[in-house]
Formats: C-alpha cells, structure tokens, sequence
C-alpha cells in the first residue's frame, strides 16, 4: 500500500492556491480541469518533491474546485484519503472480512471507498490499471455515502 493523496474541496480556488502555494509554500504538481464534469482539481506537492510528484511518486494535496457553489457544511470540505494497493479486490475483501463495509465496491476493477469508525473517506486505488471486472464486486451495489 502506498499514500497518494489528501482530497480538500474548495470554494474559491484562487484563494486556495494563495494559501497553500502563496503561503504555505506548496508547488502546483498537476492541474484536472473537467469542464463537462464542472470541477477542476489541483494537486500540490511539497517543495523539492516537484518530480517525484509529477511521476506519481510523491504524496499530495488534492483541491478540488466544483463549479457548482456549495457552503461546505460539517466537515464536507474534506473529501478522503486515497492509498493505491496492488490488488483492490484482495484489499477489498481483508476489509469486508474485518467488519468493514465498502460503501463503494471495485465494480470497475480499478476504485472502491470505504469508511473509517470516524466517518472519513478512504479511496483504494488499484495500482498499475484496472483489474478486469469480477464478481462479486462487479454487481455490488454502492452502500451509504463516501
């Protein structure tokens, strides 16, 4: 298992960046702009971790900027953890058999969530693409929220 990124929503983008780049000193790493999909991410680096960032290599700080206007309430600004595992639907079922539920299954091989006790998101990345799809997690249904 490996880090990748901590995911924080945005209202204004530009603001944000002063803070964290401005600041706090961060390096833009990787910018997503997702017009049909109305959000754009940024994600930031440490500095000196320009490279490793860019080559997938370095943990990172994902902004993620909906077009959409949302007054992020209880703690929504927050979105997950995200760690990349070298087999999702292996991952996946050690934490099915610990009482974990995956709120969103590896129906595409490739991504799943699931929750702390806490109530915060954990992403699960399959490292290197997707898996091919599999039961029983292709026909799983999402469950809660994540």
């Amino acid at each position: 298992m490996r880090y990748l990124h901590t995911m924080v929503r945005v209202a204004d983008l530009d603001k944000a960046l002063g803070f964290y780049c401005g600041a706090l000193g961060l390096t833009e790493a990787r910018r997503i702009d997702n017009p049909a999909g109305r959000f754009t991410l940024v994600f930031l680096c440490a500095p000196g971790d320009e490279e490793q960032a860019k080559a997938g290599a370095a943990p990172m700080v994902e902004l993620t900027y909906n077009y959409d206007r949302e007054d992020y309430q209880g703690g929504r600004n927050f979105g997950h953890l995200a760690y990349e595992v070298d087999d999702i639907y292996a991952t996946c079922q050690r934490l099915a058999d610990s009482g974990v539920t995956i709120n969103r299954p590896p129906r595409d091989g490739h991504m799943a969530f699931v929750r702390s006790p806490e109530g915060i998101s954990v992403e699960l990345l399959q490292k290197g693409g997707s898996l091919p799809k599999a039961e029983p997690w292709s026909s799983m249904p999402n469950v809660g929220v994540w």
